[in-house]
């Protein structure tokens, strides 16, 4: 089956297996290594990308589903060299440990303030969920992500 999608900007197309997940297609065809499988079944979010602006675990989809789709994976979020805010507000509140669930949880987050420009606490760890961390209490995640609001 052939796919072709605008990933990162940039068009991109493959013949996949009609059952390829589209978390497989972006990191064995595209080499897009950042989004990571942590679970298979969708539980953890390690896998986290955006299609058409909307947040989505690509372990849930099949690269066929995402033909013609805008996607932007954790590789796509820095412009010109520089950080996106949601990087550099984990990189600075120390929103990370082993680095495994983090572009997972950079793009969840992302989603979360494209939606919410100024969220509480509550809302960020109610917003994030879906995102497993095994290594942190999610303290300095969400000191990340309200200093990317701009609420720290």
């Amino acid at each position: 089956m052939h796919v072709e999608l605008t990933v990162n900007g940039q068009v991109r197309s493959a013949d996949v297996e009609p059952r390829t997940l589209l978390v497989h297609f972006l990191r064995d065809d595209l080499g897009l290594t950042g989004t990571n499988i942590g679970c298979d079944t969708s539980s953890c979010g390690a896998c986290t990308i955006h299609v058409d602006g909307e947040s989505v675990k690509a372990c849930t989809m099949l690269a066929a589903q995402a033909r013609g789709a805008d996607l932007t994976t954790i590789e796509g979020l820095s412009a010109n060299g520089e950080l996106h805010p949601m990087q550099q507000a984990f990189m600075e509140c120390h929103g990370l440990q082993c680095g495994y669930c983090t572009p997972g949880m950079v793009m969840a987050a992302t989603s979360l303030l494209n939606e919410n420009r100024n969220p509480t606490e509550h809302e960020v760890r109610e917003g994030l969920e879906g995102n497993l961390c095994r290594c942190t209490g999610y303290h300095n995640i969400v000191k990340s992500v309200l200093q990317a609001a701009g609420g720290n």
